[in-house]
């Protein structure tokens, strides 16, 4: 049984230098889940069979941990179904919110930055954003002061990419921010676990 949750109470962590969108990952783990395999059942299914096809088995027990931890925060057996089963588009949607659940970092920037873009109907989406939202975090928490700069300027860019892989952002030159719909299945997950104030990160203010 799933626990309903949102881990915004967690702390900060730079794993999704790593971690990333792994939509991919995502779609094969939640199957696996969805069929009531154990974590290690899981690890070694997609080790014994190459299911991420990764030239070494190296990160697969990490990413694929990863994966199932996103899963299980997802709090939705509904929205698992449709992370592994529905349209890419759609499935996207929710491998996002999955990372909004799981990470306090992508909870904060879809919800303080983008969700209040979409409120304010204001679609510039800049480096100057960015650099605000961060400097705003390093200045409120001494864990997020202490990280390289080299780590943050790849968490600014996995951020980005999720907007890409998402269809908010075109490109990673982009500056502007689609008005994306969410779609039926993710709104209607979002408001089963009484998750509300993520909808204004798919900009949705109904």
């Amino acid at each position: 049984m799933l626990i309903n949750m949102v881990v915004v109470n967690m702390s900060y962590n730079s794993s999704l230098t790593t971690e990333q969108f792994l939509f991919y990952e995502m779609r094969i783990v939640s199957k696996q889940y969805l069929e009531g395999k154990s974590t290690d059942e899981i690890v070694g299914n997609i080790k014994s069979d190459n299911l991420f096809q990764y030239p070494t088995e190296r990160k697969i027990s990490k990413i694929a941990r990863a994966c199932q931890k996103r899963i299980v925060a997802l709090g939705n057996e509904s929205l698992i179904h449709e992370l592994a089963n529905a349209s890419v588009e759609v499935a996207k949607q929710i491998n996002l919110y999955a990372m909004m659940r799981y990470s306090r970092l992508v909870r904060e920037f879809m919800t303080d930055l983008i969700g209040e873009k979409y409120r304010q109907q204001d679609f510039a989406y800049t480096r100057k954003d960015l650099n605000v939202f961060f400097s705003r975090l390093q200045e409120q928490n001494d864990d997020l002061a202490a990280w390289s700069e080299q780590t943050v300027m790849k968490l600014k860019q996995v951020l980005t990419k999720c907007l890409i892989e998402t269809e908010m952002l075109d490109s990673i030159k982009d500056t502007t921010l689609n008005p994306i719909f969410i779609s039926e299945e993710l709104e209607t997950g979002i408001r089963e676990n009484n998750d509300l104030t993520a909808l204004a990160a798919f900009n949705c203010f109904r």
